[in-house]
């Protein structure tokens, strides 16, 4: 896949002027600290290639581990350690039937932000 990052400077202003206004709305409108730092690690979850082809791989179905590691061509404990992360993180549930954990999405949040995601970079 081709990079698709833009190679171009970012341009600053030429004299600097604070628009109060602007700024003032912006500041309202910002959510606090603690919001922002679990935004941040809610994000996180999805800044790595494996846990993003998990969640992607559920949005079909619920899978478990076996599933899930067959599919991505990984060992069932490299699986486990991202499941966790996820589970941790409030993004995927798991639901035992007999020996058998499956696993799925928490919500449809989830795969919305997902869809999103998938659709900006495609959009490039």
């Amino acid at each position: 896949m081709a990079d698709t990052r833009i190679n171009e400077e970012v341009e600053c202003c030429e004299e600097h002027v604070i628009h109060t206004d602007a700024v003032s709305h912006a500041r309202a409108a910002m959510p606090g600290d603690e919001i922002t730092s679990a935004a941040s690690d809610f994000f996180k979850a999805f800044s790595d290639k494996t846990r993003l082809r998990i969640l992607t791989a559920l949005v079909a179905d619920e899978l478990c581990v076996c599933d899930i590691a067959s599919l991505l061509g990984m060992s069932q404990s490299a699986i486990s350690h991202q499941l966790r992360f996820l589970k941790q993180a409030r993004l995927v549930k798991s639901r035992k039937s007999g020996k058998t954990v499956y696993y799925a999405l928490c919500d449809d949040h989830i795969q919305v932000i997902l869809a999103q995601g998938i659709a900006h970079v495609q959009e490039g």
